[in-house]
């Protein structure tokens, strides 16, 4: 039985993505995968059947403190690990396996790894454009020819007990079926769709029989509460679940809208049938991963920019896609339902 640590990403969307690549190492042979990774995504983590524990990154993103990550290395040796895959570019991502010596360190060269990391490959983005193909080869054996490798979609599983606590807890109605929304983008506000496009979304499905219920953390409520005010078929629950209560409860929901973010990546891996809506990003990039996914997205001349805030000050490529178009793009998911 190999043992691999695979040292983790940093954002919720890559991490849901990374499942890929446990997958493959499971289909290749027998072996535990541990996964360094930071304290928050350990609900997701324990989610994949694939990981045998996570592993808590004491440090923060951004974080170098060379000392620090002496002695995670030092308490990473113990384990004896056959293999560390290094999924981030960061030279300091790769200290840690480097201090466990750890035989095998596999990652992308970049960032000066030399020595660090003794398994370098070469990274072709043209060949390589989707994230989770790049997080799939660096499990193909070394010395295999490159080619975009195929991969499974992440799968995670929601904790039913869990799910009937948040039940009771939030004071859910589970007999009215539940359209999540998930307006919050943590990159920034170039990947948020309009609050009022929400909030005149929320009023057409309420009007079809929906309850809509708004997920993500409590400083998404400012763009929740436009949508929330005045329409009582809408139930604001930013801020009043953590990551692993916003997976169980995704599972629940019907169908999702979502801006390109952790919980449409999170949706996606629950099977969630979803309409996720792209501005300045690109779904040629990051898309989410499934068979029920429409993905909205106007292809503006300007786009995709990658930039946080609109370069150009209008941010037109989410102001443009109007509400009519996305209920356009549920349909095919709800159908009759809630008429």
């Amino acid at each position: 039985m190999r043992k691999i640590l695979i040292v983790g990403p940093s954002w919720v969307g890559d991490m849901v993505m990374a499942q890929s690549l446990f997958m493959r190492l499971k289909e290749t042979g027998d072996c535990d995968i541990d996964v360094l990774a930071p304290a928050w995504s350990l609900p997701i983590l324990a989610r994949m059947p694939e990981v045998r524990r996570g592993v808590v990154m004491p440090l923060g993103h951004g974080q170098f403190d060379l000392r620090a990550r002496w002695r995670l290395g030092q308490e990473l040796a113990h384990e004896r690990y056959d293999q560390a895959i290094v999924l981030p570019g960061s030279f300091k991502s790769a200290l840690a396996p480097f201090f466990a010596r750890i035989p095998q360190r596999t990652g992308f060269r970049g960032e000066m790894r030399y020595g660090l990391l003794n398994d370098l490959r070469p990274l072709d983005r043209t060949l390589l454009p989707m994230t989770v193909q790049r997080f799939v080869a660096l499990g193909q054996p070394r010395g295999k020819p490159a080619a975009p490798p195929a991969f499974r979609v992440p799968r995670l599983r929601a904790d039913a007990d869990k799910q009937h606590v948040l039940i009771e807890r939030l004071g859910l109605d589970t007999a009215r079926p539940a359209i999540a929304f998930m307006p919050g983008a943590e990159y920034g506000p170039a990947k948020q769709w309009p609050p009022v496009h929400y909030a005149e979304l929320a009023r057409l499905l309420a009007a079809r029989g929906f309850q809509i219920w708004v997920l993500g953390a409590e400083k998404d409520g400012e763009a929740a509460r436009p949508i929330a005010d005045g329409n009582p078929a809408v139930l604001d629950l930013t801020g009043r679940t953590l990551l692993g209560d916003a997976v169980d409860l995704l599972a629940l929901a019907h169908a999702a809208v979502t801006n390109d973010s952790g919980l449409m990546h999170i949706a996606a891996a629950l099977d969630v049938p979803l309409v996720a809506i792209f501005g300045s990003s690109s779904p040629e990039h990051t898309p989410p991963l499934g068979q029920r996914i429409a993905i909205e997205t106007l292809r503006l001349p300007c786009a995709p920019c990658f930039a946080r805030r609109c370069p150009q000050g209008h941010t037109r490529c989410l102001t443009d896609i109007e509400p009519a178009r996305i209920l356009t793009a549920l349909e095919p998911f709800i159908g009759e339902e809630g008429r």
